[in-house]
C-alpha cells in the first residue's frame, strides 16, 4: 500500500497547484490510516489524473509568443527572464510606454509559467483590466476567454484553459476569502503599484505574509519610476530592474490661471490652450481634470467653442464600456480627451501629442477630528505631474501646458501620499475583518499608519456596532463591509433597512458623498437663499435634502434636458452635482440590493428616518446649553452652521452629519432628535451612574436612580430603575434587611409573621426591663437569613418562587425560635413583675413600656380612654411597678448616710 501511495505522491508535482495542496494533505491522512478503502483510493487517483490531464491540456494550448521589438521592455526580456527565474519577488520599474504592462505576462508564459496555475495580473481599475486583456489577447492572436481572460465586478471572462487573468485588485482581495494562499495562481503581477491605492497596499502586505508558505509563487511588482526602493525594502530587498521608456522630448509650458477669476476660468484656460496647440502640428490632446463634474463642465463649454473637426471625449472610471472604448478607436481629425487621473498611468490613450494639465486631483482625505471622509480637490504631486506630462511624448515630440506656475510645481510634494495615510481607517479595518486578514497592528503595510489613527478607526467601528468588544466583526459589520461608502453611511443604511426607511436614507447618504448642489454665489446670496426656501424644513436639514430630491425628480421628469439646465441656473442649483447625486444613488441602490436589503415601498416617518441616520452619527450629537452653543461629545462645543434651517430656532437636542472646525466648530446638516433614541441605539457605548439604592415595598424590589451619559453628554439625568440585576449583592443585603428583618413586604409568609411576632415580644421584654441586651443584634438576624437564602435572590418575586420549593422539604425553614433571638436571660420579666394592664377601681388600663432615656415617652405610659378621663385620679398611678421595687429599694439604701 505504501508503494502505491509513494507512486501517487510522485505524480502530485504534475498536478495543478490549487489541486496539489489539497491532494497532498489528503494523501498524508491516508498514510496515517490503519487501513485504506480500495474504492476511496481509486477515487483519489482519479482526481490526481484529472488534475494532471488539465495541466497537459493547458500546456498544449499555449499560444505562440512574439514581441513588438520597438518596446524597450522587449530589449531587456532576457535579463527580466533570468531575474524572474532566480527570485521569488521582482520589482520592475518602467516609464510610460515601456511596454511593461502588456509584455511581462508574455515573458512569464515563455518561462513556462501559467500552465499549472494562472498568471494573475491586477489593475487598479476595471477599464484598464478590460483594455489590457484585449491588447494582450490581440498580440497572442487569441480571443478573450481563451488564453487571456479578465474578471471584474459583474463580468467574468476566464475559462479553465486561460493562462493570463487580468482583474481589478479588488477582485484579488475578494478571492483571498475563499483562497487564502492564492493557490490558483503561479504568478501574480501587481501593476501600477506606484499608485499606492488601499487595495494595492493590502495586496502587497498580504503577499508578504504568505511568501514562505507559497515558495512556488512568483510575484512581480510593476511600477512607474516612482519610489521603487520602498517596494524592494518591503520584500526584503528584492531586486529592481528599470526599463526606460522609448519617449520623445516633451516641452513643458507654464500658463498659470488668473487667481482673481472665478471657477469658469479653468474651462476658458483649457479652451485657450487647445486653440494655441491647434496652431501647431496636428495631434490629439489629453486634458487632465480633477473629476467627472469638471469633465462635464469642460465638455459642455468646449462643444460650444471648439474648432471644427474636433471630437470631444470624456474618460473616467464610471463610463460604460462602450463609451470607454471610443477613446481607443481610430478617428479622423483632431480629438480632445478629457480625463481624470485614470489616464495618468493606468491607461495609455493612443495618439496623444499634447497634454493640458490643470494640476488638480480629487483626493480622498480623512479628518480624524470630524471622522468624515472628504474629497477635496488639491494640487497633484510632482511625480503625478511628471507622469501626466509623459503621456504626450509617446508618438513624437510633445507639448505639455501646465495651468499653474513653475514655482507652484517646485513647491509641491515629491510624491502623492499613499491612500492608507489618507483614508478613514475604520473602513480599512472593516475590510480587513471582512477578508479575515488579521490584526491591523501586525499587518505589514509598506507605510504603517499612526497608532492613533488605527485606534480611532477601531473605536469608530465599535461605536457603529461593526465589531464587538473582542474586535470581531458582527453581522451588522459584514453588511456594512459590502458598501463602498464611509462606515458611518454604511451603518445608516443597515439601520434604515431595519427601520423601514431605506428609500429615504439612500437619497440622504448619496447626497452626503457629494458637494451640495445648492449654490450661493457671492454676488447673489440673497437671491439664491430665496430660491432655496422651498426646500427648508425647520426641524431637519436632512428633510430639506429629501425635498430637494423630490423637486429634482419632478422637474427633470417633465422638462427637457436643456430646459432643466436653464431652470437649475435660474434656481441656483448645480446641474452637474445633481447628476452626480443621481449616479451615486444608483450605485448605492445596486449595492444594497446585492446585500439583500429592500427599500420601503411606503414613505417613512420622521422618527424612522432620523433614528437610522443617528445610528451612524452617535458621536455627532449635541445638547443646547444656551441660545446657540451646544455641548458635544468629548467636551467639544459647537454651533449650528449659519446656512442650516435650524439656526434661528435651535432645538434642545441635535445630531449633525459633520462638525467642521474653522474659526470655531460648526455643525453641518443638522436635525432635531429625541434623546431616548440615543439610549436605544448606543446601549453598548453608554456610561451609566447609579445612586441612592433603596427598598421599594410596593414593588418588593430594590430600586435606585440612574444617570445616563454618552461621550460626556448627560442624556438622562435621573430615572428610576430596578437595581437588583445591576448590583445583586447590595440588593440582596437591602432585601434581607427591609423585607425579612423589618417585614416590609406586601404579602408576609407565615414564617415571617412568626419571626416578627417573636422579635416584637423580645423587644417588649427589653422595654419592660429597661435593657437592650436581650434581643440579638440585627446583624445576627441578618446572618441567619444570609446562610439560608441563595446568593442571587434580591426581590419578593424571586424569594416566593424559591421559598415555595424550599419549604416542601422543611416546613420550619426560616423560622426563628427564642434561642435564636435571645442573647441574655429575661426570666425575671413576667406578668406579675411587669403587668400589661393596671386594674384600679374597676377600670382596666393598658400599660405601654418604652425604654429611651431622654425621650418624653421614656418609662411606662398608661392609655386612658377619653370617656373615663374625668373619673381618673392622679394618685392611682403613684405606685411603682412590682418589678421595679427592688431597684428602688437598692437606690434608696445607697442614698442613706454612710455613718
Amino acid at each position: 500500500m505504501n508503494q502505491k501511495l509513494n507512486k501517487i505522491k510522485a505524480q502530485l508535482s504534475h498536478c495543478m497547484i490549487k489541486d496539489r495542496f489539497l491532494l497532498s494533505r489528503e494523501l498524508s491522512s491516508y498514510r496515517k490510516a490503519p487501513a485504506l478503502n480500495q474504492k476511496k483510493l481509486e477515487l483519489f487517483t482519479g482526481r490526481v489524473n484529472k488534475s494532471i490531464e488539465l495541466a497537459k491540456q493547458r500546456l498544449q494550448c499555449l499560444p505562440e509568443i512574439s514581441y513588438p521589438e520597438e518596446l524597450p521592455v522587449v530589449e531587456k526580456r532576457h535579463e527580466i527572464k533570468k531575474l524572474i527565474q532566480d527570485n521569488q519577488v521582482l520589482i520592475l520599474s518602467g516609464e510610460t510606454g515601456s511596454g511593461k504592462t502588456t509584455q511581462i505576462p508574455k515573458i512569464c508564459l515563455e518561462l513556462g509559467l501559467g500552465v499549472k496555475g494562472l498568471i494573475g495580473h491586477t489593475q487598479p481599475r476595471r477599464i484598464a483590466a478590460r483594455s489590457v486583456a484585449t491588447r494582450i489577447a490581440t498580440e497572442l492572436k487569441t480571443e478573450i476567454g481563451g488564453c487571456v481572460g479578465f474578471k471584474v465586478r459583474f463580468s467574468d471572462h476566464v475559462s479553465p484553459l486561460s493562462h493570463i487573468k487580468l482583474m481589478t485588485d479588488g477582485i484579488l482581495l475578494a478571492e483571498i476569502q475563499s483562497d487564502r494562499y492564492l493557490l490558483q495562481y503561479e504568478v501574480l503581477i501587481i501593476d501600477e503599484a506606484h499608485e499606492r491605492s488601499l487595495n494595492i497596499d493590502f495586496i502587497l502586505g498580504y503577499l508578504k505574509t504568505i511568501l514562505k508558505k507559497r515558495p512556488d509563487l512568483k510575484i512581480i511588482v510593476t511600477s512607474a519610476t516612482i519610489d521603487t526602493k520602498k517596494f524592494s525594502q518591503h520584500f526584503s530587498n528584492a531586486p529592481i530592474i528599470e526599463v526606460t521608456g522609448r519617449t520623445f522630448p516633451v516641452q513643458v509650458l507654464y500658463h498659470p490661471l488668473d487667481q482673481r477669476e472665478d471657477e469658469p476660468s479653468l474651462v476658458k484656460a483649457i479652451s485657450e490652450a487647445i486653440f494655441e496647440l491647434n496652431r501647431q502640428q496636428a495631434g490629439d490632446t489629453l486634458v487632465f481634470l480633477p473629476g467627472e463634474r469638471e469633465i462635464r463642465e469642460a465638455a459642455e463649454y468646449l462643444r460650444k467653442h471648439h474648432p471644427p473637426h474636433t471630437e470631444i471625449l470624456p474618460l473616467y472610471s464610471r463610463l460604460t464600456v462602450k463609451e470607454q472604448q471610443r477613446v481607443f478607436s481610430s478617428h479622423a481629425g483632431r480629438r480632445v480627451v478629457l480625463a481624470t487621473n485614470v489616464a495618468e498611468t493606468s491607461l495609455t490613450v493612443p495618439g496623444i501629442r499634447y497634454v493640458i494639465d490643470a494640476g488638480l486631483v480629487r483626493m480622498s482625505r480623512y479628518s480624524i477630528r470630524s471622522r468624515i471622509q472628504r474629497l477635496p480637490i488639491e494640487p497633484v504631486s510632482q511625480a503625478a505631474a511628471n507622469q501626466r506630462a509623459g503621456r504626450c511624448g509617446r508618438v513624437s515630440a510633445g507639448t505639455c501646458i501646465r495651468l499653474y506656475s513653475e514655482a507652484d510645481f517646485i513647491n509641491r510634494p515629491l510624491f502623492t501620499d499613499p491612500e492608507i495615510l489618507r483614508v478613514n481607517l475604520a473602513g480599512v479595518i472593516l475590510q480587513m475583518k471582512m477578508l479575515k486578514i488579521g490584526d491591523v497592528f501586525e499587518f505589514p503595510f509598506i507605510n504603517m499608519p499612526e497608532k492613533k489613527y488605527i485606534n480611532d478607526g477601531i473605536k469608530l467601528l465599535e461605536e457603529l456596532g461593526a465589531i464587538d468588544a473582542h474586535k470581531n466583526i458582527t453581522e451588522t459589520g459584514k453588511i456594512m463591509g459590502r458598501f463602498s461608502v464611509d462606515p458611518r453611511l454604511g451603518r445608516m443604511l443597515v439601520e434604515a433597512n431595519r427601520e423601514g426607511s431605506l428609500a429615504e436614507v439612500l437619497i440622504i447618504t448619496a447626497f452626503l458623498t457629494i458637494q451640495d448642489p445648492r449654490e450661493r454665489p457671492f454676488d447673489a446670496q440673497q437671491k439664491a437663499d430665496a430660491c432655496h426656501t422651498r426646500f427648508e424644513d425647520t426641524t431637519s436639514d436632512f428633510l430639506s435634502i429629501l425635498k430637494l430630491w423630490a423637486y429634482y425628480q419632478e422637474q427633470s421628469r417633465h422638462l427637457t434636458q436643456n430646459k432643466f439646465r436653464k431652470l437649475c441656473k435660474k434656481e441656483f442649483l448645480s446641474y452637474l452635482r445633481l447628476r452626480e447625486w443621481k449616479d451615486i444613488l444608483t450605485q448605492l441602490k445596486n449595492a444594497v440590493a446585492d446585500a439583500g436589503l429592500k427599500a420601503n415601498p411606503e414613505a417613512a416617518g420622521y422618527e424612522q428616518i432620523h433614528r437610522a441616520l443617528l445610528s451612524g452619527l452617535l458621536s455627532n450629537i449635541g445638547f443646547r446649553q444656551d441660545d446657540s452653543l451646544f455641548q458635544g461629545a468629548k467636551q467639544k462645543k459647537f454651533s449650528i452652521f449659519p446656512g442650516s434651517n435650524l439656526k434661528k430656532k435651535p432645538p434642545k437636542w441635535v445630531m449633525a452629519a459633520e462638525i467642521v472646525e474653522t474659526n470655531k466648530n460648526f455643525a453641518r446638516h443638522v436635525a432635531k432628535i429625541n434623546p431616548e433614541w440615543i439610549v436605544n441605539l448606543a446601549k453598548h457605548l453608554l456610561n451609566r451612574h447609579y445612586f441612592d439604592p433603596h427598598w421599594q415595598k410596593n414593588a418588593e424590589q430594590v430600586g435606585a436612580f440612574e444617570k445616563i451619559s454618552l461621550y460626556g453628554i448627560t442624556i438622562i439625568p435621573k430615572q428610576r430603575i430596578n437595581y437588583g440585576p445591576i448590583d445583586p449583592q447590595t440588593s440582596r443585603t437591602l432585601f434581607i434587611r427591609h423585607a425579612l428583618i423589618y417585614g416590609e413586604m406586601k404579602q408576609q409568609a407565615p414564617f415571617l409573621k412568626h419571626n416578627l411576632k417573636k422579635i416584637q415580644a423580645i423587644e417588649s421584654m427589653e422595654h419592660k426591663s429597661r435593657r437592650q441586651d436581650i434581643l440579638v443584634s440585627e446583624d445576627e438576624i441578618f446572618d441567619f437569613y444570609d446562610k439560608q437564602l441563595p446568593e442571587k435572590l434580591y426581590s419578593g418575586h424571586d424569594f416566593r418562587k424559591w421559598y415555595r420549593a424550599a419549604q416542601k422539604n422543611n416546613q420550619k425553614l426560616l423560622m426563628l425560635e427564642e434561642k435564636n433571638l435571645i442573647r441574655e436571660s429575661a426570666s425575671q420579666i413576667n406578668a406579675l413583675t411587669h403587668p400589661d394592664t393596671l386594674a384600679v377601681k374597676g377600670f382596666q388600663f393598658k400599660l405601654i413600656y418604652y425604654f429611651h432615656p431622654g425621650s418624653e415617652n421614656d418609662g411606662v405610659s398608661v392609655r386612658i380612654p377619653v370617656g373615663v378621663l374625668s373619673q381618673v385620679e392622679a394618685h392611682w398611678f403613684e405606685w411603682l411597678l412590682p418589678g421595679l421595687l427592688r431597684e428602688k429599694i437598692i437606690a434608696l439604701i445607697k442614698s442613706l448616710p454612710k455613718s
